[in-house]
């Protein structure tokens, strides 16, 4: 090959790929994956490395605390991750996932290891950049409750500014809500656990139940690891309401969705704001600028 065809060659791969329209369903995004959409062959992209993330926290001031814990696998410098219950994630999943290829993993029994590999595949093809859509945005550094409200401004800055009465809050995050309290916005709490929020409001648990009462809906990228992502996106497509989603669970995943229902998203992949003290920060995508 003579050199001017090895720089041309070399140029057509450097050039950006077309992007896909955006995804209508979950189903329909891993079908464009698996079909080279987004760019290499998931079948020959293999995950080196799987970890879990473990987290108990009490903020000093809040009458509860919380768990959280995550799945994370990593896909060369990319790192994807999803949520999961305390607890409930098999020893197994992790053996499961490392030196397995990305294709396989989609079709892996447990939907949280579904979920993180479609995100690292993402991260590792489509990372948080302003040319895919990103628009970075400072945490800064502080305590984890300092931190958290700092998120939060960021991430209910999404919603439209005027016109809201009540958002329906699917993830409960104290943060937000007093973000919302502060506002002056009404919202709808909505978490599968339960219980009462920070206020001692009742918490619903059952989110599509509540979607008539509300004219926008923020909702936590777990939704992704729980199936219960597809009836929102669908709510919000069919209504025009709109939805943001704060995303630690599936931040590349849910950029996908943008104008097919999402209007914006908040990504905050691995490190998360609450494992580190320093400056950090998240990615916004859609909503206003």
């Amino acid at each position: 090959m003579t050199t001017q065809a090895a720089q041309a060659a070399q140029a057509a791969q450097a050039a950006p790929r077309h992007e896909p329209a955006p995804a209508r369903t979950v189903d329909q995004l891993i079908t464009r994956v698996r079909a080279g959409a987004y760019g290499p062959d998931p079948a020959r992209e293999r995950i080196a490395l799987a970890f879990t993330t473990a987290q108990a926290v009490r903020h000093e001031g809040r009458s509860s605390g919380y768990r959280n814990e995550v799945l994370s696998l990593r896909l060369d410098a990319a790192v994807g991750s999803c949520a999961v219950e305390p607890g409930a994630l098999p020893a197994a999943a992790l053996d499961d996932c490392v030196g397995t290829t990305v294709a396989d993993l989609l079709d892996h029994p447990l939907l949280p290891v579904r979920m993180a590999a479609l995100d690292a595949y993402l991260m590792h093809v489509r990372p948080h950049t302003p040319g895919h859509g990103a628009r970075p945005h400072p945490l800064p550094a502080g305590s984890s409750l300092h931190r958290s409200r700092s998120r939060a401004r960021a991430v209910v800055d999404l919603l439209p500014a005027a016109g809201l009465h009540r958002v329906l809050v699917v993830g409960v995050v104290n943060s937000l809500l007093e973000q919302l309290r502060a506002r002056g916005t009404g919202y709808l709490p909505c978490d599968l656990k339960g219980g009462t929020t920070e206020w001692g409001e009742p918490v619903h648990t059952d989110a599509l139940a509540e979607l008539d009462r509300c004219d926008a809906v923020l909702a936590s990228g777990m939704t992704l690891g729980n199936g219960t992502f597809q009836p929102l996106l669908d709510h919000a497509a069919t209504t025009g309401k709109p939805l943001v989603m704060f995303a630690q669970t599936g931040s590349a995943v849910l950029p996908r969705f943008l104008g097919a229902g999402v209007s914006a998203v908040s990504a905050e992949p691995f490190p998360f704001f609450w494992l580190d003290g320093g400056p950090g920060v998240i990615h916004r995508y859609g909503g206003a600028r």
